[in-house]
């Protein structure tokens, strides 16, 4: 299992758009991936799960991945959220 935190950076958060391109790269991978806020973890691909949690610009989340591909699920989800889904 691997984790790590970000920082969400654009001002909407993680809404439609950036969320769905969230999940497009969370399908990349083989991993079981998960993002957690606060207490509540969900499917990091599932496009319900992710807008569930109503993360707003300013959150740290945190990304949870367990699979062949862990490290590189999570870093490549990590620097999505990071580079602020170029909005």
């Amino acid at each position: 299992m691997y984790v790590k935190e970000v920082t969400v950076e654009n001002q909407v958060g993680l809404h439609a758009r950036p969320a769905t391109f969230f999940i497009q790269k969370a399908n990349e991978f083989k991993s079981s991936i998960w993002v957690e806020k606060e207490e509540r973890r969900v499917n990091a691909k599932s496009l319900l799960g992710v807008l569930s949690l109503g993360i707003v610009g300013g959150t740290t989340i945190r990304v949870i991945a367990d699979g062949p591909d862990e490290e590189a699920a999570v870093d490549g989800l990590v620097k999505l959220v990071s580079s602020g889904f170029s909005e």
